[in-house]
């Protein structure tokens, strides 16, 4: 999944919001309803968690959004157990100069999120975030 995100003060508010999800090597506008397969809406929750946590973080840390990417990458084995997971945001800085300590206190903040809590150890997991002026 892909998220594309602009945001209004004074919190990082959501403004405007795009996922989508890679279906047979196509990206699709992500259509949450009864219809949608179980995993995939697992899958957002947890992206939509790490996305919050991410937004709201970097406010807090007087890191204002004007807008940003993210991308989730998940590998599940045969049994739905989750093998890889990575996160990445990027986000255009309206205000703000990231430090090392803030970025690496944002991702530990994702992993605290509820959703990411409750996932067993996962054997490949990352979170990436930057900060583009």
């Amino acid at each position: 999944m892909r998220l594309n995100c602009a945001y209004v003060d004074p919190d990082n508010s959501i403004d405007q919001l795009e996922v989508e999800t890679l279906i047979d090597d196509e990206w699709q506008r992500l259509d949450l309803n009864t219809r949608a397969p179980g995993f995939q809406l697992f899958i957002y929750a947890l992206f939509s968690c790490q996305h919050l946590y991410f937004r709201l973080n970097a406010a807090e840390h007087g890191l204002m959004l004007t807008s940003s990417e993210g991308s989730i990458t998940v590998t599940a084995d045969a049994n739905w157990h989750i093998k890889l997971l990575h996160v990445e945001f990027n986000g255009w800085l309206k205000n703000g100069t990231p430090t090392q300590r803030d970025i690496d206190y944002i991702i530990e903040r994702m992993g605290q999120c509820p959703v990411s809590c409750n996932i067993k150890n996962i054997p490949d997991s990352k979170k990436i975030i930057t900060f583009t002026q």
